[in-house]
């Protein structure tokens, strides 16, 4: 089935948000990084800025701008609307109000917009989707980070993940998943296959990170390299 922009909810998050739901320090954000499923964040764009590597992959890089802006502008709504419906699922602490959130991720979505084709052009948001095998060779990453993308859509179902991962962990020294719950903030129900998968060769560790929006959302899963 072809990659609609039609079926996509997008929802950005920025370069401060990134290094709290990651545990990201300065020796990490000089590493050679790949974003899986970044879609509209400005984290690419604002590590640009402070001349680090980064590569972002997602379907939605074919789409233009003008597309993208305009399937953002169809879909704000909705999901403030479904934030503020399920509002104890979070936690207003950093972020206090719905209003304050929707201007962070507006911020955020904006500033991909104003990136998005100058990094096409460099090659920095590269249209793929996964699992498909891409065309990097084995480990040309240091780091592999996903937000908001595996383990919390399960209903995509455990051999995707289980693909989609095999790929990231053939580009990358280290994979980190943020957050290991589902869509109903309730830990997802893959986390448990997928570790027992990826322990018999790799390192694999549940960290507790600073960043917590979703309730009960302030772990990370990290995957290594042995």
């Amino acid at each position: 089935m072809a990659f609609e922009l039609s079926n996509t909810v997008p929802w950005g998050r920025n370069l401060n948000e990134y290094r709290s739901m990651f545990r990201l320090t300065e020796e990490d954000l000089n590493k050679r990084i790949i974003g899986f499923g970044d879609g509209p964040a400005s984290f690419n764009a604002q590590m640009t800025q402070l001349r680090k590597s980064v590569v972002s992959i997602d379907p939605i890089y074919r789409f233009t701008v003008a597309e993208l802006e305009q399937r953002i502008n169809q879909t704000k709504g909705i999901v403030m609307e479904q934030i503020k419906n399920n509002v104890d699922k979070f936690v207003w602490t950093k972020i206090r109000t719905l209003e304050e959130l929707e201007a962070i991720r507006l911020a955020a979505m904006s500033h991909f917009l104003e990136d998005f084709e100058k990094g096409k052009q460099e090659f920095r948001y590269l249209d793929h989707e996964l699992p498909a095998r891409t065309t990097f060779e084995d480990l040309s990453f240091e780091l592999g980070l996903s937000s908001h993308f595996l383990l919390l859509y399960s209903q995509l179902g455990l051999d995707f993940h289980l693909s989609t991962l095999t790929e990231m962990l053939r580009l990358c020294k280290q994979v980190r998943i943020f957050p290991i719950l589902n869509l109903n903030a309730e830990q997802s129900e893959l986390l448990v296959h997928v570790m027992k998968r990826f322990a018999l060769n790799f390192t694999v560790e549940i960290v507790n990170v600073e960043y917590q929006f979703q309730r009960n959302g302030n772990q990370m899963l990290q995957i290594t390299h042995r």
